[in-house]
């Protein structure tokens, strides 16, 4: 698994950071394989697409 704001592997080092922007932002990196995604962000929320695992949304 990895860091869906960095694309670093969740398992190493401190993600605290990450964590806390994530809060405010949509992710940018897919969990499951890495890859960088498409994000499209509107007033009501965000939506990012991995081209292997799909589409995530989420509300702002």
């Amino acid at each position: 698994m990895f860091c869906d704001r960095c694309g670093l592997p969740a398992a190493d080092g401190d993600h605290t950071g990450c964590a806390a922007a994530r809060a405010l932002e949509p992710p940018r990196f897919c969990a499951q394989c890495r890859r960088r995604m498409k994000v499209q962000v509107v007033p009501t929320g965000w939506t990012a697409t991995c081209v292997e695992h799909g589409v995530r949304t989420g509300q702002a």
